[in-house]
């Protein structure tokens, strides 16, 4: 591009306009060529200039992307990528003081040296290079521009201090993202951005930044080229980088290139120190918001006059020193060391076999190592390309597609962390850049568009990866409304799977179990602050809206719990605490401080409402039979009693006071559905589920437990019976332990009414009502009634088969005569013509067999028998004169056998059969049967009863006695 066209300087630090002075000059002129130093800031220039002038006569090159329209005027390019030989009328080189850059600075000297517009040449830079300028390039121009705005030095500030709008800068991967994460948790979240990152990712999350969604960004040095952010504070967290080789301090240069991207156009801005880098020097401050640095004294140069006659003499031009005291020859870049490398396989200088191929060996060196992976993975790839290039094989001078194919579908993969995603973005941004490459892939644009669709798809899968990792959008969003002060609309789902999820400003804070707000728990210490902040002056208005509709709502919307619990639907409101009474429980309900004492207390009201009247409705018999004033004296006391023990009592408890009672008192409590049954006095209405359960919460609640016991599941006659949970909780549950089991109460009464007709002296077997009743096996129902006081002694015998009923002739006649006489046809059954049926014979028996033996069945023979309750103990000798002491009667004991209503003990009551006697108080023969036999004796005389008493007096019989009509009938029979 040499002409003989203006050269001008456009020198300055940052924040001087100088990019969009370019951008001015180049759009006066018919044609142009830009050179920018990042792809990033390619794609953002090339953006602009579309913004202005439309994309039909603007094209973006890079070494990765590549749109050209058919009538391109204005070229943007990165600095590698900028056509020379096209004769535009304007060149542009942006950050030219990168000619002295280790690694890239030889492609800038190349582009000062030889880059030239027809009309107008300008460099855009530091004015560090004025000198190396005017002694490099004649018949040049200067203009210093300076800065819009004032840079100052703040110091040190701790990211969790940092104002908003800042950049911190970070100069390796992972110190990036250990930032980010801390601003995530502190901050609520940051925008990264980094020169590995595609285009399209790098576009995302400056948008992030730039839209206010986060306050936040951290960068690596990328930004510091050219990247326009509005940031006010630029934060270094360390003061050296590796530049590919060694770990070096940043220059001066670099410090300020990049603490200038802060300030935006007019707007003064500020640099400092965070982390553990160490504040700056006095001196760097000064030289920092003065603008003032080193001159550039060495440019880094290569040859650019190449010799592609071989390989060997290829390098040695690349090595070719100069003579020019302001250039000094660049250190071997990626591109020469994989020349060397390859030059140095056999199977690669088999191929190189003319000046071509080592343009096109050269070509293949030049693809960067996106991957940043071994070196040897790097050399071995692109000798693969190179065999494919050279057309051995299948390949026919191009890269197989089918080769290619397989490659890319490899890296096609959208899931995987930030890691992964980076790795699979480098692998790509590989084969997007050999597919820009002309004639090396059949089909150039299907390939150039599937690439860079793969790109894209990758780029947004990084860009959530990053955006999901290290940024709290919630946080975020409401941390900025907070500090608006603007009211937050909170919103509750009342419906589906994600009922009670609470949402403000549509962010996602927690769930609103009933009246209390349970918060995100995947949200740190300092996350959860903001979180419970912005949820609650979101949630009041709520709150009193909830009140009212809680208050409002019916009881059956409303249960307890079995631990005493209240809930509203799936929501726990309250509790239940100990009352002034066992019947009158009181309540705790669950509000949020934050929600208000009126909101509380409508909450306790309307829970205090629904207790009560639960409690009403499910022991109105007990509470009937408390109220009752007719009641007097053991009678009165005896209902207290009962009351206090919930409506169910072991009748072994109250032994002493059921035998006080008199038939009249006894009948005052029957009125009321009390019924005194054997081993248990007890309501049965309230051995319903419903006032079980209800008892089991009330009972504990008045003794203090920690731990309610649970009720049965409804239905069941039997439960086991756990020797760990005490006999008390089994009877205020409805059922009495006995055996391995635990029968219901009231189905032990039925039974025990089905006993008392045995005879327990004799024995009895178990009946189908007996095993109906508690649904018990034979073997079950033996246990049951040893742990009710019987002796089961088990047995075998044949089995007697039932013989089936046979229809006598008399029936058939009648049926026959019925149904002609109704004209409805003969039954089958008893039809003439019904076949006989074949009755089966038994197969006959061989010689020497034996005849198949009787089929046995079990039974039970029970006895009462009851445990003693006590052991007497031996008594010794009675000395001698010691008359013998008569025991009271009253003192006499009674043993396990019960007589009436007093207390019954384990022995069930049960009528005399005919021939069963009385024993006699020493154990003898007790009364004889119905003729005054004794044991079988024939002719015994009947034994004469005495008493010392005198006879009763005969009461005269009252007429409104029932039982008068019955006399009466007796005595007509």
């Amino acid at each position: 591009m040499l002409s003989a066209g203006r050269v001008t300087a456009v020198l300055g630090p940052t924040n001087t306009g100088k990019t969009h002075h370019a951008i001015e000059r180049m759009l006066t002129h018919r044609t142009g060529v830009m050179g920018l130093p990042l792809r990033l800031l390619a794609r953002e220039v090339y953006d602009r200039i579309v913004a202005r002038i439309g994309p039909s006569t603007v094209a973006l090159v890079t070494g990765e992307e590549r749109i050209v329209p058919d009538r391109t005027q204005y070229w943007v390019c990165t600095t590698e990528a900028m056509p020379q030989e096209i004769g535009a009328d304007f060149v542009c080189v942006d950050e030219i003081q990168l000619c002295a850059d280790p690694e890239r600075g030889h492609v800038f000297t190349d582009r000062l040296l030889h880059a030239r517009g027809l009309v107008e040449t300008l460099f855009l830079g530091a004015d560090t290079m004025r000198g190396a300028i005017s002694g490099l390039v004649h018949q040049h121009s200067y203009v210093k521009r300076d800065r819009f705005s004032t840079l100052s030095y703040a110091g040190s500030k701790k990211i969790s201090r940092m104002p908003p709008r800042s950049a911190i800068v970070g100069f390796s991967v992972e110190n990036v993202y250990a930032i980010a994460e801390l601003i995530r948790r502190q901050k609520g979240g940051c925008a990264v951005v980094m020169g590995a990152l595609s285009p399209r990712t790098r576009n995302a999350q400056v948008a992030l930044y730039q839209s206010g969604e986060v306050d936040y960004l951290v960068a690596t040095d990328a930004i510091g080229m050219g990247l326009n952010l509005d940031i006010k504070h630029v934060a270094f967290s360390s003061t050296s980088k590796f530049d590919g080789r060694r770990m070096r301090p940043l220059t001066a240069q670099e410090i300020g290139q990049i603490a200038g991207r802060a300030g935006r156009h007019t707007e003064d801005g500020t640099f400092g120190v965070t982390g553990e880098a160490r504040p700056f020097d006095e001196d760097l401050v000064e030289a920092i918001e003065s603008h003032r640095f080193a001159p550039v004294k060495k440019l880094m140069w290569r040859n650019a006059d190449l010799d592609f006659g071989s390989s060997e003499r290829l390098i040695r031009s690349l090595e070719a020193p100069t003579s020019n005291d302001w250039l000094s020859r660049a250190r071997d870049a990626d591109d020469v060391l994989a020349l060397k490398a390859l030059s140095a396989m056999p199977e690669v200088t088999a191929r190189v076999t003319d000046a071509k191929r080592v343009r096109l060996l050269w070509d293949v060196c030049r693809i960067p190592d996106f991957r940043n992976g071994a070196e040897s993975d790097h050399f071995a790839l692109l000798a693969r390309i190179f065999d494919f290039l050279c057309g051995r094989g299948i390949g026919g001078g191009r890269i197989p597609s089918d080769w290619l194919a397989k490659a890319i579908e490899r890296i096609d993969k959208t899931t995987g962390d930030i890691d992964t995603l980076s790795r699979r973005l480098a692998h790509i941004r590989t084969w997007t850049y050999v597919t820009q490459r002309r004639n090396w892939v059949d089909d150039e644009s299907h390939w150039r568009e599937e690439t860079r669709a793969v790109e894209d798809r990758l780029s947004d899968a990084l860009h959530a990866a990053l955006t999901q990792r290290f940024v709290d959008r919630r946080t975020s969003v409401l941390l900025r409304r907070l500090k608006q002060k603007e009211d937050l609309v909170a919103e509750v789902n009342d419906k589906g799977e994600n009922r009670g999820e609470v949402t403000v400003e549509g962010q996602f804070v927690g769930r609103l179990e009933g009246f209390r707000f349970q918060q995100d728990s995947t949200v740190s210490a300092d996350e959860g602050k903001t979180l419970r902040q912005a949820a609650i002056a979101a949630l009041r208005p709520e709150f009193s809206l909830r009140a009212d509709r809680f208050y409002n709502a019916p009881d059956t919307e409303m249960d307890f719990t079995e631990q005493g619990g209240l809930m509203w639907g799936s929501s726990a409101v309250g509790k239940l605490v100990k009352g002034a009474d066992p019947l009158k429980p009181s309540v705790e309900p669950f509000v949020d401080e934050e929600a208000g004492e009126e909101v509380a207390e409508k909450v306790r009201r309307r829970l205090q409402h629904f207790i009560d009247r639960k409690v009403a409705a499910q022991y109105e018999p007990l509470l009937a039979l408390g109220r009752d004033e007719a009641l007097q004296g053991l009678a009165r006391g005896f209902a207290f009693r009962l009351t206090e023990s919930l409506g169910v009592l072991p009748r072994e408890a109250v032994a002493q006071e059921v035998k006080e009672l008199d038939q009249e008192a006894r009948a005052s409590l029957r009125k009321h559905g009390v019924r005194f049954g054997q081993y248990t006095v007890f309501l049965p209405a309230l051995l319903k589920p419903a006032p079980t359960r209800l008892r089991l919460v009330l009972w504990s609640l008045w003794n203090g437990l920690a731990e309610f016991p649970e009720s049965p599941p409804p239905g069941l006659v039997t439960i086991p019976n756990i020797a760990e949970v005490p006999k008390q909780h089994y009877t205020l549950s409805g059922y009495h332990p006995a055996g391995t089991r635990a029968i219901r109460i009231d189905m032990l009464e039925r039974l025990a009414d089905i006993l008392r007709q045995k005879d327990s002296r004799a024995g009895f077997e178990a009946t189908p009502d007996m095993l109906s009743i508690t649904g018990m096996t034979l073997e079950q129902f033996a246990d049951l009634m040893a742990g009710l006081g019987y002796k089961g002694e088990k047995g075998e015998r044949p089995k007697v088969k039932v013989a089936e009923p046979v229809v006598p002739p008399a029936a058939i006649d009648e049926a026959i005569e019925a149904a002609a006489a109704a004209g409805q046809p003969i039954p089958e059954e008893v039809s003439l013509l019904a076949p006989v049926p074949d009755e089966p014979e038994a197969p006959p028996a061989e010689a020497g067999e034996e005849a198949a033996p009787a089929e046995m069945e079990v039974f039970f023979t029970f006895t009462w028998a009851p445990r003693p309750r006590f052991q007497r103990p031996e008594r010794g000798p009675r000395p001698e004169g010691q008359p013998r002491r008569e025991r009271p009667q009253g003192d006499r004991p009674q043993g396990d056998r019960p007589r009436g209503d007093k207390p019954q003990g384990d022995r069930p009551r049960g009528e005399r059969k005919e021939g069963e006697g009385r024993k006699d108080f020493h154990g003898k023969g007790g009364k004889p049967g119905p003729k005054g036999k004794r044991d079988g004796a024939k002719d015994a005389p009947r034994e004469r009863k005495f008493e010392a008493r005198p006879p009763r007096a005969e009461k005269p019989i009252d007429p409104d006695n029932p039982f008068a009509a019955l006399l009466a009938l007796k005595g007509k029979v």
